[in-house]
């Protein structure tokens, strides 16, 4: 049986499947912090997937390789695309989810992403926001903290600052 709570192998397990299935998908809410860092717990696995029956069936076969024991009711549910799919059977809880709150599409948060040692992770802004925009008080309990890991974290990430000569002589460069 597998300890209850997030376990980053659980992630690299995830991770592989998606990625052997060519899921479309990010890392979303606190287990994705904690990918990046964040000193906390959860107790599942969040991902941002894209809405496509494409996507859904890839989802299907990954979670199966993974040892998901699906029944023909989440099948459809990630095929079609469900908002909300909340998986709570061996081997570990996962929600699916097509339409987080507070983000307005998959192509806009996928285009932030971060992506760190193989994992696709939502940016923390995204992840802020959709905690912000979901209501529940768990989740606004979380944000004071993940603000915090948010400044900090891009503080460590920032990148590098650039002049306009800079760009403009890198921009030539790369024509050549």
């Amino acid at each position: 049986m597998t300890p209850p709570g997030f376990q980053s192998e659980q992630a690299v397990q995830l991770a592989r499947a998606f990625e052997e299935e060519g899921v479309d998908y990010l890392f979303i809410g606190k287990g994705a912090a904690i990918l990046l860092g964040f000193p906390f717990v959860t107790q599942d696995i969040d991902v941002f997937a894209d809405r496509t029956p494409e996507n859904g069936r890839s989802i299907v076969r990954a979670l199966k390789k993974v040892g998901f024991a699906l029944g023909s009711e989440l099948e459809n549910a990630l095929i079609t695309g469900n908002d909300f799919v909340q998986i709570k059977t061996d081997p570990f809880d996962l929600d699916v989810i097509f339409a987080p709150d507070g983000i307005s599409s998959f192509a806009e948060a996928k285009s932030r992403a971060i992506v760190l040692e193989g994992f696709r992770i939502a940016n923390l802004r995204d992840i802020i926001a959709s905690k912000r925009a979901s209501g529940r008080e768990k989740d606004l309990l979380d944000l004071e903290y993940l603000e915090r890991f948010r400044q900090e974290f891009e503080r460590l990430h920032a990148p590098d600052l650039r002049t306009a000569s800079q760009i403009a002589l890198n921009r030539s460069q790369s024509k050549r």
